[in-house]
């Protein structure tokens, strides 16, 4: 199931990074390590260099964005990066959306789902297939979007309790393709302040916070940088091993493709990120 409906081979796995962080070497490292998809983080500019460093820099790589804003990313701009990516390096490069956050993004968000949709309507204008491009998806309306015009969802911020709630909203044919984040070491108290440092952020934002409370977590759960348990759900802790089964859960309850957003801890992101490779599921 899910990966039919995108015509780019993602893989079992990718790698989330901010797109600050992304250069010719991190995107080679991804590809050695046999990650099959590096996912461009934190709101890429419409002009999508990023990608294109890391599409140049790699031969087999996927590269998706996760994601670009619509309220800062003109659709008509993104279109012709679409199409200039499409054009040198043919069926790697899948174009992930998403809507903003009102805290961030000004009056225009509150208005997400039909945002969502206009942007739509004009990348289908200009020629943007919609099987090469996933939503940034939550609530049931937005995952509904992202299953009737779009190869899928890509969730943010989410457990696998969220993941076997999206499936059951896609379906059994749409792209699940679900970020998680992972800190490494052997001291339970420093991996959980190493994670809270990584998460917290998105407590204070509304559509994360809510979305955190339809599954069950409560305003307590949410104060103060998060509590244990949000914490422990939200980011794979420990070892390598602990954490790579963490991860994997999310595959076993309907997603597709899990990908790992590597946190600082006892090493740094691409130390993660090797030392997790091995022990994902092929």
């Amino acid at each position: 199931m899910g990966l039919d409906a995108t015509p780019v081979a993602l893989g079992r796995h990718g790698v989330w990074l901010p797109h600050q962080y992304v250069d010719e070497d991190v995107a080679a490292e991804v590809e050695r390590l046999g990650y099959g998809t590096l996912w461009v983080g934190g709101s890429p500019t419409s002009e999508l260099e990023p990608v294109a460093t890391a599409l140049a820099a790699t031969s087999r790589l996927a590269v998706a964005t996760g994601i670009v804003n619509i309220w800062s990313a003109p659709a008509e701009e993104v279109a012709d990066a679409y199409r200039r990516l499409e054009a040198a390096y043919p069926g790697r490069f899948l174009l992930g959306i998403g809507a903003g956050h009102r805290e961030t993004d000004g009056g225009e968000a509150v208005r997400p789902l039909q945002g969502m949709r206009e942007y739509l309507d004009v990348l289908d204008a200009e020629g943007v297939p919609g099987n090469r491009r996933v939503l940034a998806a939550l609530g049931p309306r937005m995952l509904g979007l992202s299953a009737e015009r779009a190869a899928g969802s890509h969730p943010y911020l989410v457990t696998p309790e969220h993941t076997r709630t999206a499936r059951e909203v896609l379906g059994e044919g749409p792209l699940l393709a679900v970020e998680h984040k992972a800190v490494l070491g052997g001291d339970p108290a420093g991996t959980r302040r190493a994670a809270r440092e990584g998460m917290s952020f998105y407590l204070g934002i509304r559509n994360y916070a809510a979305n955190l409370e339809r599954l069950g977590f409560t305003s307590g759960d949410l104060a103060d940088g998060g509590s244990d348990a949000l914490v422990d759900a939200l980011v794979a802790q420990g070892s390598a091993r602990e954490a790579a089964t963490a991860l994997d859960a999310h595959l076993t309850v309907g997603a597709d493709h899990v990908v790992v957003q590597p946190l600082p801890g006892e090493c740094d992101r691409l130390g993660t990120l090797a030392r997790l490779a091995p022990l994902l599921s092929s």
